[in-house]
């Protein structure tokens, strides 16, 4: 059966005005998963699209993995690498210096103890992410395990994309963190921040803990996700190209401020009899279908379309 004219213009123009639903990808990661069964099962109550990193060591890291994983979120190794910054290191602590045999057996030993792991990200690891040799020796490594790295970008000289070179691991950034402030205001603030680079970029990807603040925050604004956003798995952007605008968000603008009425000047407005009256939004899509009805791609397309 062939479409009229009519019919298929109403198609393309429906497809025009659809084109940005879905648009923008949105990642979220908890981290420091195994120490707050409280906090970590009301995020495991969420959508299934929050994923988790797990620290390999933790109290309950095991079995928040398993639960995790059987509850269909993706499940990653939140690995403790070496910072800049003097502070105590937490055990098996990835460092630059190490041998490939030791950063072999600390990731053996992690996907051991993180089951269902798909991918991996840094716990802390300014010092050990801006090692290219250190790196590099990581991702030969991971390599063998078939992980993903997420960089969480403590440093912005992570060399994590050069150091995967030629060994297969698909390496993702972080864009937002969600929680670097507990203050609620603060968190809903980079959360808007996190869906706005989504949005505007394609994708984002946002880390956050396992706070009684982040918590409160994602259930409150993870149900009021725009339109044109939805929630995936990190893994899902492992093939996605990766858009990284360094330009600023636009600022929200301020409502204006009204100025206080003089008492003494009547309030009058005058109307204009020759203002156009609002446009309908159906009107507008009726004359976009016309255009598209009437241009000379449609008139292309209808001749191919009538038998011969």
């Amino acid at each position: 059966m062939l479409f009229t004219c009519r019919k298929l213009s109403a198609l393309l123009a429906g497809l025009l005005l659809s084109s940005t639903v879905w648009a923008g990808k949105l990642a979220i990661v908890i981290d420091d998963f195994g120490y707050r069964p409280k906090e970590e099962n009301q995020i495991l109550n969420m959508p299934q699209a929050i994923s988790v990193a797990v620290l390999p060591n933790s109290t309950h890291g095991k079995a928040m993995a398993i639960k995790a994983h059987q509850m269909g979120h993706e499940v990653l190794i939140h690995l403790p690498m070496a910072p800049l910054s003097k502070q105590p290191l937490e055990k098996d602590t990835l460092r630059p210096d190490m041998s490939s045999a030791e950063i072999e057996r600390i990731i053996r030993e992690a996907v051991n103890d993180v089951p269902h792991a798909v991918g991996l990200n840094n716990h802390m690891g300014s010092a050990m992410t801006s090692n290219l040799f250190g790196m590099q020796k990581v991702m030969q490594s991971l390599a063998k395990y078939n992980l993903y790295f997420l960089d969480s970008m403590t440093i912005g000289s992570s060399q994590s994309l050069r150091a995967a070179q030629g060994t297969g691991v698909k390496v993702i950034k972080r864009r937002v963190f969600l929680d670097d402030s507990q203050n609620e205001a603060e968190i809903r603030k980079q959360f808007t921040r996190a869906v706005k680079l989504a949005q505007r970029d394609g994708s984002a990807i946002a880390i956050g803990h396992p706070h009684p603040s982040t918590v409160r925050v994602l259930q409150q604004m993870l149900p009021s996700l725009p339109a044109d956003v939805t929630l995936v798995r990190p893994s899902q952007l492992l093939n996605e190209p990766q858009r990284v605008n360094p330009a600023p968000l636009p600022k929200e603008s301020s409502p204006p401020v009204s100025k206080p009425r003089n008492p003494f000047k009547p309030a009058g407005v005058c109307p204009n009899p020759h203002a156009l009256k609002a446009m309908p939004d159906i009107t507008g899509v009726e004359i976009l279908a016309e255009s598209v009805a009437n241009s000379e791609a449609m008139r292309y397309l209808q001749q191919r379309m009538i038998p011969r």
